[in-house]
């Protein structure tokens, strides 16, 4: 223990089922040993269902009642056998000359009832003394001695195979698969969890063994419907297959509580008020015998501890690993949020930046425009100052101009195939050469670029020459922009 909090921190501390608090006793669907609290009443006429199956209801009963039937039936048989034998003497006359040796009777040494139940008896159990025996002039004796073997072994074979089946019954073998007192809700790998621990007392395996889960909680549907004692399946890793157990040492089953799991919404503050109750089938072949076993327990909400893990029982021995039933129950205390894992995805998502509902609702061809045109935003702050001097003239542009240039670079930003954009503006007559050498320096091979679908439509309807003369270019400029259009 001494180790565990030295690694675990001071913080941690084992405790047990007897430290978490008081119970509030209610009535279980399925009591601790696996009993089903369920009694079937007012069947009416349904009762005779069971007399159809005779075999398997003397199966299900207690064995004091199975004791009972058996002495009964053997007694019952015994006594009518051996009064049908008393009869056919009673009638004969042989109790009467039963001392004659000149009268030869149909069973000799039968002189009264007790005398019959024992020639009975030494029949039956096929003893045969020798005293006693049928005569060949009693044909009535015979038929009766074929009748009481043939319902002998009848009633052998009901009766010793009922017992052989119950004693065969591999519901004892479950006495020896352990659960957990308690269930607990840690968090295991960054998930919140429910976990229960399982074991097998034998040395001999569970062979196939399988374990599912039931929640059983009453609930109402949206339509009005009250339902209760609904079931509801837990998933312990069907879908992973880690519900299929190799048993030869105490396990750990795990539940993740995720928006799947019907404890989405459970938090500790909730689970005070809850009521609910969860049912353990652990189910498997008995290796020495074959035959299926089941083994049933129930966790009700008292007996689900949050923020507990158990304890390990696993320990490397000389050559073997050893398990510590003593701490098979056993849990301590970890730090858990108390909170539901529907809010821990809300405080998630509240926490994290969202965009605004204007830039979810842009289009694909808005969003490449805009970066196209932070694009062009940035070569711009790249020009020498006395181009962006030129460039901020360009509300003197007329008209038709400044609309050729707003149709280009919409088409050129709509596409996003341009990987350059270039933006000249006017330059009057009266600038200096200086300006005009920079510009020319500034041109861009038309082949270089990738054809879009503003430079198609360029293409389709280019500006004609008069329409570049009406701007006012300087000639240099004018040439620039007819290479370009070509």
């Amino acid at each position: 223990m001494s180790a565990l909090r030295r690694k675990f921190g001071d913080e941690y501390q084992a405790v047990g089922l007897a430290c978490s608090g008081a119970r509030r006793e209610r009535q279980r669907f399925v009591d601790k040993n696996g009993r089903c609290n369920v009694q079937h009443g007012n069947l009416g006429g349904e009762s005779s269902r069971y007399l159809s199956d005779l075999f398997t209801t003397l199966v299900d009963l207690k064995w004091r009642w199975n004791l009972l039937i058996f002495l009964l039936t053997y007694t019952v048989a015994w006594l009518v056998m051996a009064s049908m034998w008393w009869g056919i003497a009673y009638l004969r006359g042989d109790l009467h000359r039963a001392h004659d040796d000149a009268y030869s009777p149909c069973v000799a040494n039968v002189y009264n009832f007790p005398s019959a139940f024992l020639f009975f008896i030494e029949t039956e159990a096929t003893i045969g003394y020798g005293h006693r025996y049928i005569t060949e002039r009693c044909p009535e004796g015979i038929v009766l001695f074929l009748f009481q073997s043939l319902l002998g072994s009848i009633v052998d074979a009901f009766l010793i195979g009922c017992m052989f089946i119950k004693m065969s019954q591999p519901k004892k073998r479950a006495e020896t698969l352990m659960f957990s007192r308690a269930a607990v809700v840690s968090q295991r790998d960054g998930k919140l969890c429910l976990m229960f621990r399982v074991g097998n007392l034998r040395n001999s395996h569970m062979v196939s063994a399988q374990i599912r889960c039931k929640l059983i909680k009453s609930r109402q549907t949206p339509e009005g419907e009250f339902l209760p004692l609904d079931q509801c399946e837990l998933d312990v890793g069907f879908g992973t297959g880690a519900d299929q157990l190799f048993l030869v040492s105490p396990l750990t089953i795990c539940h993740e509580i995720n928006s799947k799991s019907p404890f989405f919404c459970l938090s500790q503050r909730s689970l005070r008020s809850e009521q609910f109750e969860i049912v353990v089938i652990l189910e498997g072949i008995v290796e020495t015998t074959g035959m299926t076993c089941q083994a049933r327990t129930s966790y009700t909400e008292d007996e689900v501890l949050w923020g507990h893990r158990f304890l390990p029982v696993m320990s490397l021995e000389d050559g073997f690993f050893r398990v510590d039933y003593s701490q098979f129950h056993a849990t301590f205390e970890v730090p858990t949020p108390p909170y539901s894992v529907k809010e821990q995805e809300e405080n998630l998502s509240l926490s994290s930046p969202l965009n605004s509902p204007a830039d979810n609702n842009k289009t694909r061809r808005e969003q490449v425009c805009s970066l196209d045109c932070i694009d062009i935003a940035g070569e711009k702050n790249k020009l020498p100052f006395k181009l962006q001097k030129i460039s901020s003239r360009k509300e003197d542009f007329p008209r038709g101009a400044l609309r050729m240039s707003s149709s280009n670079t919409e088409k050129t930003c709509s596409t996003g195939d341009l990987l350059k954009i270039q933006e000249i503006s006017p330059i009057s007559d009266g600038e200096d050469s200086d300006d005009r050498i920079q510009l020319k320096a500034l041109k861009i091979n038309a082949g270089a670029l990738t054809q879009s679908t503003g430079d198609l439509e360029l293409q389709k309807n280019p500006p004609s020459m008069r329409a570049l003369e009406k701007l006012n270019f300087p000639a240099k400029l004018r040439k620039m922009n007819s290479d370009r259009l070509s």
